[in-house]
């Protein structure tokens, strides 16, 4: 059996979705920026397609800005409020620990120019405070930017409240939601945001497309120049069947949304039994207090090493991950599961299992065979795990 426990990365384009996109390759492609009929056919269909995608969010068309996916239109919010802010006297920021690289790194760079950063604390549930973040805001604060739910172990932050403090406080407020659309309910006008960003893979769209919604009002600082495309915000011609790809796509997610109480069963069931193996844990929520995504479960195996369990898993036909597909790459352990307060060498030995719509309880009960088999077999040939048994060691996991 092969399955797909890995969508929190990407998601399968639905055919639905891809079957809509294919006449915009052939039969209706011209540019939309051209005046003749096949551009202004192209043109028809891009604006329909910014209807139907800020009717499902609750927006106005003129407020939805097409990108390349999530992490551009994190950063074309990030450098609008810090460049604005910056013309008022304003070079503070607000985020969050375990926000994506899209989001960090861009501060990061901005703090090289003059800008000071506050990241909040997350603490092991892996929920930020209303109360840090009315503590943390200050007369010179441009922007906080805090994601809607968390890529790797999912907690669904309490946006509408901390939107609130933000009018209150008149400092912009934007959301990394990529995760969170497509999966729950999002009103930008009931919640007040004022930025928003999204992006179409997530959701069975295809890569590659994505949005950012700002408020009307807020002056948006151009990334790419070279063009008025996106009413001269986005140079370069749209990419007109990915866009009616991301519109159809959001719209039959959105019509799916009551399977999100079979797809949270499922993951409930996989925190049952996957939590039963000694020295595990599951990361983020711990408490029980607090929303969660319906599909991501993520967890912590005391004694081995990630890469060694997902490349086990893979032989078993089980494709998952140990973090964000961003830094599949990278040896260090998730920034996110340090946030929470795990030690290096716990972070290490983590699981990120992310279900969708497409995943059955039949592929789940194989998850829940094969991953205590092979954290057993891991566990059986590891050093650490030697010493932590004959008591050389202090387990960290009870």
């Amino acid at each position: 059996m092969r399955v797909y426990a890995d969508n929190a990365a990407t998601t399968r384009t639905s055919r639905k979705a891809l079957d809509a996109m294919l006449p915009y390759f052939t039969d209706v492609f011209g540019n939309p920026s051209s005046l003749h009929t096949y551009g202004q056919e192209a043109k028809t269909v891009l604006e329909d397609a910014r209807e139907r995608i800020a009717n499902i969010i609750g927006a106005k068309p003129k407020e939805i800005y097409f990108t390349s996916g999530g992490s551009e239109a994190d950063n074309q919010a990030i450098v609008t409020a810090a460049i604005n802010g910056a013309n008022k006297s304003k070079k503070h920021i607000i985020s969050s620990k375990f926000e994506h690289h899209a989001v960090l790194h861009t501060l990061q760079k901005l703090e090289k120019q003059g800008f000071e950063v506050t990241l909040l604390d997350v603490y092991e549930d892996g929920y930020v405070r209303p109360e840090d973040l009315e503590k943390a805001i200050r007369e010179d604060t441009a922007l906080v930017t805090i994601m809607f739910a968390n890529n790797e172990i999912g907690t669904v932050q309490p946006i509408k409240k901390l939107a609130e403090i933000c009018k209150e406080k008149k400092v912009l407020f934007h959301t990394d939601a990529v995760q969170a659309v497509g999966h729950l309910e999002i009103n930008v006008a009931d919640l007040g945001v004022d930025m928003l960003s999204l992006s179409a893979h997530k959701f069975h769209g295809p890569n590659g497309i994505g949005v950012l919604y700002a408020r009307n009002g807020i002056m948006l600082r151009n990334l790419i120049e070279g063009g008025a495309q996106e009413r001269g915000k986005r140079a370069g011609t749209e990419n007109i069947p990915a866009i009616v790809g991301m519109a159809v796509a959001l719209e039959e997610a959105v019509s799916k949304l009551d399977d999100t109480k079979r797809i949270a069963g499922l993951r409930d069931k996989l925190i049952s039994e996957l939590t039963k193996i000694p020295h595990s844990k599951l990361n983020g929520g711990n408490g029980g207090n607090g929303e969660r995504l319906p599909g991501i479960a993520n967890f912590c195996f005391e004694g081995i090493e990630g890469e060694s369990l997902l490349l086990l898993l893979d032989d078993d036909g089980i494709a998952a991950s140990s973090g964000s597909a961003c830094t599949s790459g990278s040896l260090d352990p998730s920034h996110v599961l340090l946030a929470l307060g795990l030690p290096h060498e716990v972070a290490h030995g983590s699981l990120r299992i992310s279900l969708s719509d497409e995943n059955t309880e039949e592929e789940v009960d194989h998850i829940i065979k094969c991953v205590p088999k092979v954290v057993e077999y891991l566990r059986n040939m590891s050093p650490v795990w030697d010493e932590l048994q004959k008591g050389e060691k202090q387990y960290v996991i009870q």
